[in-house]
């Protein structure tokens, strides 16, 4: 059996990566609908898992409890987009920002604004582990969590942690989330579907 040879890369047809503002042009001009739920990351489109009920309903929660313990202290962005920089910018289910009096209006938030990100993830948990969470981290973002949905179980991410080489920390539901005077667990928050 005859084996083939990989593709010589010169001789493979150009790739075109997009910008940010690239993308922006996109949905202004209609390629991208005004109801497509996409996020650009390196250059790349990606579309986004729709949203289920579990998913939006987390979301809603932790969004609500971080309103309720965090106050005016940080503003809560939720499902909002993100410029990481000029050839990604995410859509993270939550973040949790910088107060400013004009809520972001006349300049959009950077990394360096952002405190810590959230993504729920029922069906995209190996992309957000794999592709979003590091970019996150490269981008200087300081914390991020992703939640799995179904087993409400936490990867926590923190910068400069020794633990970012190796994986994140893994937090159960019944174990404590903390942020600044936020502290609760997902069993709490969002008890598990009764069966």
């Amino acid at each position: 059996m005859a084996t083939i040879a990989p593709p010589d890369p010169a001789s493979l047809p150009a790739r075109h990566r997009l910008t940010v503002d690239d993308f922006h042009r996109m949905g202004e001009v209609g390629i991208l609908g005004p109801d497509a739920r996409a996020e650009l990351i390196d250059g790349e489109v990606f579309d986004m898992s729709p949203i289920g009920r579990l998913h939006a309903a987390l979301v809603a929660r932790l969004a609500a409890a971080f309103h309720e313990s965090l106050g005016r202290s940080h503003l809560v962005w939720t499902q909002n987009p993100l410029r990481l920089g000029p050839m990604s910018e995410l859509q993270p289910d939550l973040t949790l920002l910088a107060p400013r009096d004009d809520f972001y209006l006349h300049l959009e938030p950077s990394p360096a604004d952002v405190r810590l990100v959230v993504e729920v993830a029922d069906t995209s948990l190996a992309h957000d582990l794999a592709v979003k969470a590091p970019l996150y981290l490269a981008a200087g973002i300081p914390e991020i969590w992703v939640i799995d949905a179904v087993t409400r179980r936490t990867h926590r991410f923190e910068a400069g942690a020794p633990s970012v080489q190796l994986g994140p920390t893994l937090i159960l539901p019944d174990e404590p989330l903390c942020f600044s005077l936020f502290h609760a667990t997902l069993a709490e928050l969002l008890p598990p579907k009764k069966t």
